[in-house]
């Protein structure tokens, strides 16, 4: 860091004009001098909330933004997510809820500095961390490595960031009033020192930022304490993420890997995230408030993972998967944040806010937002049903078995089929599953396999000429460690039975897009005779709910077994009986007046009264065996 104190990184150029421009106001400043972070011209702490525009409903992120701002917090901080803006090679979306420009511009607003963090590599409990799922379609593509063809393509990800984003970083006079957008710092990368060291790497990813014109604000890299040597370069400043109990230790590993210059916690774990059947996170709240409280009278500047993290909604929750097994997460990403789920402040909240405030006693702090409408829905029967069997997609014919991402389809379930010439008895092998599947033979269930559980195989009789069917379900990615190289869906290499492989494959993807699970010919359940209901298994089931005034709400999913919801188009996210979350959040937003459409897919059989209801609080923990 000596480098960076003997010079003042005024990342901002907005120099007064001159001419018909003069009359402008100077652009601010954003700089290291020293030991310490100055905005325009004076030494300022960033406290700083971590927040994903694509976890919030935008109409819901300017509540979010006031919330982070009366709790006592100057800056927001978000990923970006490059599988949601490039869903395809070269297919761009950065609307709607993706519109990121508007987030940062909202903070803005909303007098909130902004930490931008694209990756292209993010973590976050995400699918993949953020990653298409289409790069793992060539097997040969190295993820997050100096590999030609990940490089390139993480470059033009970049370059089409840099258009939307570029232009609102501080150092931009042209962006607003002409001082300057709300974007103070970029961090390259993501905690790279605990996947692997290879500075090359890291400097060929700055180098990118920089080409993608991310040259007017601060860039930084992020580590856990011990693996700054790893991922840290010598021309960026550094900054330590930790969790609870560890400030002081991380904050002098960092002095003694960086002389000087600012101590910043990138990632404070002010909670933590949920996996499948286990419990959810309840974290000490008064502990992470005395420590907020010590960094602010150390001088420390904090972004606390997460002030709200709110639902990874659609199939977008992550997995860690390494020599400890595979262990998927929950939809919920509440995170037992200062906000919940819903938005609500949580007992932490006013912890940390008393915390701010006790060392700012001088700081005005604006009123929270009123409280936004809950609901709670009575139970309401799903009448109409669909049998999946009736509701397939013209097939892919393949010899060999393939991944999803080998037939072009990212999230979501994928169904191999095949006829069984011979009688056979013996172990059925799925040569790597991932994650969850489920076999059927002449339609009825015979064997589960669940990748948490290592199942790979089940003996099973099948007779000749039986239809042998395979559902998998892409319960999410990795987005942590090494094996994230490998995290391609459904089955990654072969199927044998009593010791055979099976070959003459028929392959039909089911991404579950809205079109997917809208297309079913539907049968209204009181009108079918016993004889004529579809074969009990994987269906959809499709309601209605009449509400007057839309409000939040929580769809009880404890009833059901594993699948997921569709309200109204949107993609709730997953449910599990398993636990511990059994509710999934409705934002009221997407929402009417009136009627609402329920559409739920079961890989199990219905409950013997298809019924849901919707809560106004959470269920998050409750497991089940």
């Amino acid at each position: 860091m000596t480098r960076l104190s003997a010079l003042l990184l005024c990342v901002s150029v907005g120099l007064a004009a001159s001419g018909p421009q003069a009359s402008r106001p100077a652009a601010h400043t954003f700089a290291i001098a020293g030991n310490a972070f100055v905005y325009d011209g004076q030494p300022i702490q960033i406290r700083s909330g971590e927040m994903h525009y694509p976890r919030v409903p935008r109409e819901y992120w300017r509540d979010r933004m006031k919330k982070a701002r009366a709790m006592g917090l100057n800056t927001i901080s978000t990923y970006v997510f490059w599988n949601l803006h490039e869903p395809k090679p070269g297919v761009w979306d950065f609307t709607g809820n993706l519109d990121v420009a508007a987030y940062v511009m909202m903070a803005g607003e909303e007098g909130l500095h902004v930490i931008l963090r694209p990756g292209p590599y993010v973590c976050a409990e995400w699918d993949l961390g953020g990653y298409p799922a289409w790069l793992l379609a060539d097997r040969t593509t190295v993820l997050r490595s100096l590999d030609p063809k990940f490089m390139a393509e993480a470059g033009l990800y970049l370059a089409r960031l840099g258009q939307q984003l570029a232009p609102l970083q501080i150092g931009r006079p042209s962006a607003g009033s002409g001082q300057g957008g709300p974007i103070i710092a970029i961090q390259v990368e993501n905690e790279y020192g605990s996947f692997d060291k290879d500075h090359a790497y890291v400097s060929a990813v700055r180098d990118q930022f920089k080409a993608a014109g991310f040259t007017d604000a601060l860039l930084y890299t992020a580590d856990n304490p011990g693996d700054f040597d790893n991922g840290a370069l010598p021309d960026l400043p550094v900054v330590a993420n930790f969790g609870p109990g560890n400030a002081q230790k991380a904050f002098t590993a960092l002095r003694q890997y960086r002389a000087e210059g600012p101590l910043m916690s990138g990632e404070y774990w002010a909670g933590w995230f949920d996996a499948w059947g286990t419990k959810h996170a309840n974290t000490n709240g008064k502990q992470q408030a005395d420590e907020i409280a010590w960094m602010l009278e150390q001088g420390h500047s904090f972004n606390l993972y997460m002030f709200h993290g709110g639902t990874s909604f659609g199939f977008m929750s992550g997995a860690n998967a390494d020599r400890n097994g595979y262990k998927p997460d929950v939809s919920s990403y509440d995170y037992d944040s200062a906000l919940d789920e819903a938005g609500r402040p949580a007992p932490k909240f006013a912890l940390f806010r008393d915390a701010i405030l006790k060392h700012e006693p001088t700081l005005t702090l604006p009123p929270l937002p009123a409280p936004l409408p809950s609901l709670a829905v009575p139970a309401f029967t799903l009448n109409d049903t669909a049998s999946l069997w009736t509701s397939l997609p013209a097939p892919i014919k393949s010899e060999r078995v393939k991944t999803m991402e080998e037939v072009g389809q990212s999230y979501g379930y994928i169904l191999y089929r095949k006829t069984i010439a011979e009688a056979a008895s013996g172990p059925l092998v799925l040569t790597d599953l991932h994650d969850y599947g489920v076999v059927f033979v002449n339609g009825t269930r015979v064997a589960t396999m669940d990748r948490r559980l290592k199942e790979n195989s089940a003996t099973i009789d099948v007779p000749a000429g039986a239809r042998l069917d395979i559902l998998v379900e892409n319960t999410a990615r990795s987005n942590y460690g090494k094996g994230l190289r490998t995290e391609r869906k459904g089955i990654t290499d072969s199927v044998t039975l009593a010791g055979k492989e099976l070959t003459g494959w028929k392959i039909y993807p089911l991404p579950m897009n809205v079109a997917d699970v809208r297309r079913p010919a539907w049968s209204s359940r009181p009108a079918l005779e016993p004889s004529s209901r579809p074969a009990p298994g994987p269906s959809f089931h499709r309601g209605t709910f009449t509400v007057t005034t839309p409000g939040d709400t929580f769809l009880d999913m404890s009833a059901w077994t594993k699948g997921a919801v569709w309200v109204n188009g949107h993609n709730l996210g997953r449910f599990w009986n398993i636990g511990p979350q059994q509710t999934l959040f409705v934002p009221a937003p997407w929402l009417k007046r009136g009627v609402n459409e329920v559409i739920v897919f079961d890989l199990a059989d219905a409950p013997v009264s298809p019924t849901i209801a919707g809560l106004r609080d959470p269920i998050l923990n409750q497991t089940k065996k």
